[in-house]
């Protein structure tokens, strides 16, 4: 029998009852374990089950009883409209959609501790009326009927069917579509134990931390890093519900993840970052983190951030270290197993980043011609990432290469590099900077910037002044506000034309 995924259920002792806490409402692992149970009792066959990821218990529960049962986990962003829910209900093909019960959300209420029992016998099939798989081949006609099944956390079963296969599939994470319809990746209970524990060594991540984050459910960051990490290591789990930096400085946690918007908000209430500085470890990922927010964090925190670099296809595979350097715009070393290289030109310093490991996914579902696309003919992942690295091994993340790598008279020159230049600026609140058609140039670099008091002539030359000259905007635009998705990242394909 192998090894649970989730260790520290499988370890109940030194049990608290605010083990987990979402939005104000808490739990232990033994509770959490009985709920879960229930689930997967409920569950148990299905094909593949989907989870409306609300930040709650509920999703929690959901996610840990589908995963005793082997059914793949297919998290569905709760803001979602109609086509895109439809689209990942039909593409995965989805059964049975888990949801919390009404008002489940509303922070401050305790989840129930309940008697045991309450539910049929642990492997027990699920309850009469429960639809076989979904029969409606994925991107062909309307969304297969999708049973809804409330997840009450009053239920418990004792779950002793066997550990899956670590070779089957946990979840199937949906891509932000930036080429297309969003496409489900693979990914496997073997590459989610990997990242784990390779995120644990690099970060010193122990039952003896408590973790803290606000982020969304239905990502790797704040699903498999920020709950799943938890539950593997042991450590106490605190999700704040939203991400305010009031209730980040409130939960008093010693491991604390965040996407730049939310380190660049706790920055922005000194009083919130000071209370931070108690803490042992700030994370920040999904994108890259300003230079100007590194330096505010370690100025009002005391505490240098770590950076991580992942994707919904690989997980986590690069970040620094909680014993080594953390530089400013640089995501660290390999993790253990990952092997990297940048696929660059003769003579150019950047190129497309490339890797391979144990936390690669298995595919793309359905799509074998895409999956196929995503590999180079010797078998390593091509990101679409371009970036550098230093002698020393430390990797710089310069942009993707669809948007990011502009080639402007005959210099290759990183979005990223510029960005950070442009947020060196005490006027500037955002910027993002893309490569547009030019034709003396072949591109011409265009900034898109949030700032006050300052104008296009005197940004220009802030940059040439901090840069190689060649890496200066030609126009700068001024917006109100960046275009941003769920994660914080800036969306560059809905900037207004140059």
């Amino acid at each position: 029998m192998s090894a649970p995924l989730l260790t520290s259920l499988a370890e109940p002792d030194g049990d608290r009852p605010d083990a987990l806490t979402v939005a104000g409402r808490s739990c232990s692992r033994e509770a959490l374990l009985g709920a879960a149970g229930a689930v997967a009792a409920r569950i148990a066959g299905a094909p593949v089950v989907a989870v409306r990821a609300t930040p709650t218990v509920e999703t929690v529960t959901a996610v840990v009883g589908a995963l005793l049962a082997g059914v793949p986990v297919v998290p569905v962003p709760p803001d979602s409209g109609p086509a895109e829910r439809d689209h990942i209900l039909r593409d995965s093909k989805a059964a049975l959609l888990l949801t919390g019960p009404q008002g489940a959300e509303d922070a401050g209420r305790e989840a129930p501790a309940g008697p045991a029992g309450g539910a049929g016998p642990a492997g027990a099939p699920g309850p009469a009326g429960v639809p076989g798989p979904a029969g409606a081949p994925g991107g062909a006609g309307p969304a297969a009927p999708v049973e809804t099944v409330p997840v009450d956390l009053a239920e418990r079963a004792a779950w002793t069917g066997p550990e899956p296969d670590p070779k089957a599939t946990a979840f199937i994470l949906y891509t932000s579509g930036t080429t297309g319809a969003p496409k489900g990746a693979l990914i496997s209970r073997r590459a989610v134990a990997a990242d784990l524990d390779a995120l644990a060594e690099a970060w010193a991540w122990t039952a003896e931390d408590t973790l803290v984050h606000g982020l969304p459910l239905f990502h790797v960051h704040g699903l498999v890093l920020g709950v799943l990490g938890a539950l593997r290591t042991g450590s106490r789990l605190v999700h704040t519900g939203r991400p305010t930096p009031a209730a980040y400085a409130e939960a008093g946690g010693s491991l604390y993840f965040g996407v730049p918007t939310v380190w660049h908000r706790v920055t922005q209430d000194p009083d919130a970052a000071r209370a931070l500085s108690a803490a042992r470890l700030l994370v920040s990922g999904s994108a890259p983190l300003p230079a100007p927010v590194f330096r505010d964090l370690e100025l009002l925190t005391g505490h240098r951030p770590v950076e991580r670099y992942g994707m919904t296809e690989t997980l986590i595979t690069l970040s620094t270290r909680a014993d080594g350097e953390r530089r400013p715009g640089y995501v660290g070393t390999p993790l253990s197993g990952i092997r990297t290289r940048v696929a660059a030109e003769e003579g150019a310093e950047i190129g497309e980043l490339q890797l391979t490991g144990p936390t690669l996914f298995d595919g793309y579902l359905g799509r074998p011609e895409a999956t196929t696309g995503s590999y180079t003919e010797d078998g390593w992942f091509r990101t679409g990432d371009i970036a550098a690295i230093e002698p020393d091994g430390f990797h710089r993340i310069v942009g993707r290469a669809s948007t990011d790598l502009i080639k402007s008279g005959g210099y290759r020159i990183g979005a990223g590099e510029v960005e950070n230049a442009l947020l060196d600026h005490p006027a500037v609140r955002e910027a993002a900077v893309v490569g547009a058609p030019h034709e003396d140039l072949g591109q011409q670099i265009v900034a898109y910037v949030v700032a006050d008091g300052v104008s296009e002539a005197e940004l220009i030359d802030f940059v040439a002044g901090q840069l190689s000259v060649h890496k200066r905007p030609r126009k700068v635009r001024f917006l109100d506000a960046l275009p941003r998705n769920a994660m914080g990242k800036p969306q560059k394909k809905l900037l207004p034309p140059a």
